[in-house]
């Protein structure tokens, strides 16, 4: 099952402005990257930021252009309820300005292509198998029935789908479906991953492209578990990492992609109240005594009334 997904964005205001304001997708943390404390990180979600409804983006001022190639996380969608609110985003993007295609087929389901201001590619898809602990997000703008429920398939592209392929079922039992689909619960695009087998490039990562997948567990003791699997097939890792909101580990499969293994929890409420997460710039407790200089090398981020 998917946990989150990481992409790279080159400006937080607008990235803010698309998933917020045209989505219309909580934003659940307004933090840093860890590793990097003078990059935004920003997660989106449901009302509570569930494992599987997140998507997140380091903003890296610098980014310049993705060049397309193989060996990459090449796309990811987002769940709608039905083909009615497939036309009603489809309305909303041509209104906005929002690019996108045609209603067509994804993967096997209905869906509708588009691209947020940095080039990300995705999908709106329909299925009706969402999370079932999916909160919804009230907004305006957007008709309940019509609201994005969380994350469904997520497309890689590699040269080698065979090895991708032992990762995905002897690691995560992931099971082959036709047209190259690897589900881990049948006929369900919560989890599901579409892989492309294309010879070619590495793809050169920049703005809009896909950092990484994490990948979900219920909590530590699974994530050894995964961490003693991940490294009996070869695969390095520095071990579990705590991020505060929930334990990780990092490998690279067969191909170069940057796979995370991540808990459900503790949670982005760890230390915020539902009511107001999301709106101030949340530290973890190892990088607060850092807030000042932290603060001082992050552009404010403009709200919108």
């Amino acid at each position: 099952m998917h946990h989150h997904i990481s992409m790279i964005t080159k400006n937080a205001n607008t990235n803010n402005h698309f998933y917020r304001h045209i989505l219309g997708l909580r934003r659940v943390k307004l933090t840093v990257n860890q590793d990097d404390p003078h990059m935004y990180h920003l997660f989106y979600g449901d009302t509570t930021g569930t494992p599987g409804t997140n998507i997140t983006f380091f903003e890296m001022k610098i980014a310049g252009a993705t060049r397309r190639g193989t060996n990459a996380i090449t796309g990811f969608s987002l769940i709608v309820p039905s083909v009615e609110s497939l036309t009603f985003w489809q309305q909303r993007f041509a209104q906005l300005g929002v690019k996108h295609g045609d209603i067509t087929t994804y993967a096997g389901r209905q869906a509708l292509p588009f691209e947020d201001e940095d080039g990300l590619r995705m999908h709106l898809i329909v299925a009706d198998e969402r999370e079932s602990f999916w909160e919804p997000w009230p907004q305006a703008a957007i008709p309940t029935e019509h609201l994005i429920q969380g994350m469904g398939t997520v497309e890689m592209t590699v040269r080698d789908e065979a090895a991708l392929a032992t990762t995905l079922t002897e690691i995560f039992d992931y099971t082959a479906q036709q047209g190259h689909v690897y589900q881990q619960q049948a006929g369900s695009a919560v989890g599901e991953i579409f892989v492309i087998e294309q010879a070619g490039d590495r793809e050169k990562p920049g703005r809009g492209s896909i950092h990484h997948i994490a990948l979900r567990v219920n909590d530590v003791a699974e994530l050894e578990h995964v961490l003693v699997q991940a490294r009996a097939h070869g695969f390095k890792s520095e071990g579990i990492i705590d991020r505060y909101f929930f334990h990780s580990i990092y490998f690279r499969e067969a191909n170069g992609i940057l796979i995370e293994v991540a808990t459900d929890g503790p949670g982005f409420t760890i230390d915020e109240n539902i009511e107001q997460m999301g709106e101030a710039l949340d530290l973890p407790p190892f990088l607060e005594q850092r807030r000042p200089e932290i603060e001082q090398k992050l552009t404010v981020i403009e709200e919108e009334l």
